[in-house]
């Protein structure tokens, strides 16, 4: 992996747009003092060098009437050689999970999933999370509250 030497104007950008993705060249060029051409080359090679992967917009699932996120550390079956991939395929296909992640150490794999109230989750998990194939354990953590959830830099 080759790690990018950014310059200050590059940082500027960064910033700026992780604060506001929708921010137009025009309004980016003038607050980093530069040419609108200027900063569209080099919004483009930041993304052609893969610093920059796009912008997305971030709904927030509790306006959609979600109102609990719940954390499940999973340890898999070792034994069966196909597990991980079996079982992320599967998770996959739950709607209701919103992230996986992979790990080394006792947790293999956690699942990020939200639901609307307590019994929509014991839905979900009796339904969807207990039949995923090769479950050696399962533990729930029950978000009480997102004291940091950013996924800005400090570039």
């Amino acid at each position: 992996m080759v790690i990018l030497m950014l310059d200050d104007v590059d940082r500027r950008l960064l910033r700026l747009l992780q604060a506001d993705p929708a921010r137009g060249v025009p309004d980016l060029a003038e607050a980093v003092g530069a040419t609108p051409a200027r900063i569209s080359r080099r919004l483009d090679r930041l993304r052609q060098d893969g610093v920059l992967l796009g912008s997305h917009a971030v709904i927030d699932w509790r306006a959609m009437g979600y109102s609990i996120s719940v954390s499940l550390r999973i340890t898999l079956d070792k034994t069966v050689a196909r597990a991980f991939d079996d079982f992320i395929e599967a998770a996959r296909a739950v709607p209701e999970v919103i992230e996986i992640q992979t790990f080394l150490g006792r947790v293999d794999v956690r699942l990020s999933l939200i639901a609307r109230d307590l019994s929509d989750y014991q839905r979900i998990y009796r339904a969807q999370v207990l039949t995923l194939p090769h479950i050696a354990d399962i533990e729930a953590l029950m978000t009480v509250a997102a004291v940091k959830s950013d996924q800005g830099l400090p570039v």
